[in-house]
């Protein structure tokens, strides 16, 4: 019982948190140098992921070509592309450029495939959402997937949550209800979006489990992931395109000859497929826990920029809504943190303690 017990707990972490330190490499650096490259690192994590959300509204608005689905789809085209250049160049320069080498295998693209099913309900609810309720309301809109971490970690997992995770959590909820309140009040209120949110918002925790138990399906490299999750989802993307009729809306729009909106869509591409790296980068020059802290600060201004950008005008509680997503999402990261650092040890000691079993008994 113990032992399954133990597991369970290193799979959530796993899922949840990863658990690795700030690279040894930066341990000799003098502290102005190493702190100067965080500096840049957390600075590079940020224009890319503000900027990214950015572009996608900016190519899910248009009122001229309504297929977020194909949007989407395109964003994987890339991907897929930008992950067999990066293979060349791995291969050409290999001292400059670190890469794992990829190629097709159909065993594991079908072994990824349950996961890839999650993750194109991810991106594609995470983009309606976007869609429907703007930049300016995004965080909020997409605020429950700290809550959704905890109700599928007991479901799936049957991993019990503290009280003080639990009230975060509560926080969470009630800044979401009051900034739905507040958007209600506004007039500005999509229902479609909210619903589209609190989906993305599930899919990302399933896609953060799922994602752990299939790692070792591409050897632990999270870009070999990358390639199959993107490569499932371009094959996976052409019924949907059909169903749903929007390649009939992609041959009527005007300016589909237009270089312009093509450089946007390939735009947009590279910086979904380099939010993989500066996530990775910012999580190596940092830790996990500084990485969560970084992303809810982003959030908050990316919640600012948005607001002074579009020039629109928001109330005083709607304001509190987002401070009290972003306030529950922080002190949730820090509960856990503090949670993580005291069971670490008792874990480690249980490890310890199960490893000299299996060898006493010749395992």
């Amino acid at each position: 019982m113990n032992r399954t017990q133990l597991k369970r707990s290193r799979i959530l972490r796993m899922a949840l948190t990863d658990t690795d330190a700030m690279d040894q490499d930066t341990k000799g650096e003098p502290f102005i140098l190493r702190a100067i490259k965080i500096a840049l690192v957390v600075a590079l994590y940020w224009f890319v992921s503000i900027t990214m959300v950015f572009i996608n509204n900016y190519l899910l608005d248009s009122k001229e070509l309504d297929a977020p689905l194909f949007v989407t789809f395109f964003q994987c085209v890339i991907s897929v592309c930008l992950c067999w250049l990066m293979n060349i160049f791995s291969k050409l320069w290999p001292g400059y450029v670190d890469f794992p080498s990829i190629k097709l295998d159909l065993k594991v693209s079908r072994e990824i495939l349950p996961l890839s099913v999650v993750f194109i309900a991810m991106i594609t609810f995470n983009n309606l959402c976007l869609k429907n309720v703007g930049v300016a309301f995004y965080t909020v809109g997409r605020s429950l997937s700290t809550v959704f971490n905890v109700l599928l970690s007991y479901v799936i997992l049957k991993q019990t949550t503290s009280l003080y995770a639990l009230l975060c959590c509560g926080v969470i909820l009630g800044g979401f209800w009051l900034g739905v309140d507040q958007e209600g009040e506004a007039g500005s209120l999509s229902w479609s979006g909210v619903i589209f949110g609190v989906i993305a918002s599930a899919c990302v925790s399933l896609n953060a489990i799922y994602t752990k138990k299939v790692m070792p399906v591409v050897d632990g490299s999270i870009w070999k992931l990358s390639y199959y999750n993107n490569l499932n989802a371009c094959v996976l993307f052409i019924p949907l395109l059909v169903l749903f009729g929007e390649l009939g809306h992609v041959a009527g729009f005007s300016r589909l000859g237009d270089l312009h909106f093509w450089g946007m869509m390939v735009i947009g591409g590279m910086f979904g497929f380099a939010i993989g790296y500066v996530t990775g980068l910012q999580i190596k020059y940092t830790s996990p826990l500084t990485h969560n802290v970084s992303g809810t600060a982003k959030a908050c201004a990316q919640t600012v920029l948005a607001v002074a950008y579009y020039a629109t005008s928001k109330s005083l509680l709607w304001w509190t809504s987002n401070l009290m997503v972003l306030g529950g999402s922080f002190a949730y990261t820090w509960v856990k943190g503090l949670e993580m650092k005291k069971t670490q040890v008792p874990e480690d000691s249980s490890s310890t303690e199960e490893k000299q079993s299996r060898e006493d008994s010749g395992v």
